[in-house]
């Protein structure tokens, strides 16, 4: 067994990636603008393929490109040359990934894609290799040296082409102007396209689980309606559904407090006027946003004319899984 410093080798490796990154980034040229130009006017894909690591790190770019508006996939090139080349129309192009700018699997298909007319992007550490040389336009990933004690393992050349495909994949949303909600409707399935996509309207309680009372209601009558529909507060309104303000838990220990007689106490002597509420069409995450920074669980929901038409707390967007 050979002693290890493990700490001061993770240190060294990403001390050199570091530095391989910071090589990356003093390249860019042209060549990147050109690159970014050419898939923006691409009518189809942006068909990634890559071997061996260089193929790992071509389905993350591929993901990346698909998720920010770039339409895109991953083709193996050993199984393009069997068939998959048959997914390849002549609206897309090739971001084709190799350090060497070599890899027969990557190389042999050169010829057949520029028969077919399709644009070929060549990522290589190689600006003299084959796939540098006839590549369209060529993106330098030259590294000086693996993070591998070695100098064999793909580690700061994966790393540098990973990055660059980052680059390209953030310059293009940039470029086309993909927002938040173009983003969400691509991440339907998960957490952050709930938080992307999701409404108060979604998710609030209306008709007769809305807690709501007129202001000439009695407190009895207010905390029945709390009791009823179990959101933790009620609205007040006046006779045209105006939200005037609200009788929450706190407000009754505040109330208590005060020692006076509940009997004879009317809610709109007693609630909380000015309250904070939220109309129906905005995000479900803004709702969170307003309710955190005003230390509240619940809100009143208003239309454009303040009128109330909802209600939701805390639990309600915990259980929409928009915490």
């Amino acid at each position: 067994m050979v002693t290890t410093d493990y700490l001061e080798s993770a240190h060294r490796t990403l001390k050199l990636e570091i530095e391989a990154l910071q090589e990356i980034s003093s390249q860019l040229d042209q060549s990147f603008i050109a690159a970014c130009e050419l898939i923006l006017s691409c009518k189809g894909r942006v068909i990634v393929t890559g071997m061996g690591k260089s193929g790992h790190i071509g389905h993350k770019i591929a993901a990346t490109l698909a998720s920010t508006g770039t339409p895109s996939f991953f083709m193996h090139p050993g199984e393009a040359s069997h068939g998959d080349l048959g997914m390849v129309t002549r609206s897309d192009l090739v971001l084709a990934l190799s350090n060497s700018g070599e890899t027969n699997e990557v190389t042999s298909l050169l010829p057949l894609l520029k028969r077919l007319g399709i644009p070929i992007i060549g990522l290589t550490g190689a600006p003299s290799s084959t796939l540098a040389q006839e590549a369209n336009i060529h993106l330098n990933a030259t590294i000086s040296r693996e993070a591998c004690p070695l100098n064999l393992a793909p580690t700061s050349s994966t790393t540098a082409a990973l990055v660059l495909g980052d680059a390209l994949a953030i310059a293009l949303l940039q470029a086309r102007g993909f927002g938040p909600d173009d983003f969400a409707l691509s991440h339907p399935g998960g957490s952050l396209g709930r938080k992307l996509l999701l409404r108060v309207s979604d998710i609030m309680h209306t008709g007769d689980a809305l807690p709501k009372v007129l202001d000439t209601a009695s407190l009895r009558e207010a905390l029945l309606e709390m009791t009823q529909k179990g959101l933790g507060f009620t609205c007040i309104v006046d006779t045209q559904h105006n939200l005037l303000g609200v009788y929450t838990d706190g407000d009754l220990r505040r109330t208590l407090d005060k020692n006076l007689d509940l009997r004879d106490i009317k809610v709109a002597d007693v609630m909380t006027q000015g309250s904070k509420q939220i109309q129906a069409d905005l995000l479900a995450a803004e709702a969170v946003l307003l309710m955190e920074e005003n230390k509240i669980s619940a809100l009143p929901v208003i239309d454009k004319d303040l009128r109330v038409i909802g209600a939701l707390n805390m639990h309600d967007l915990l259980k929409a899984g928009v915490i």
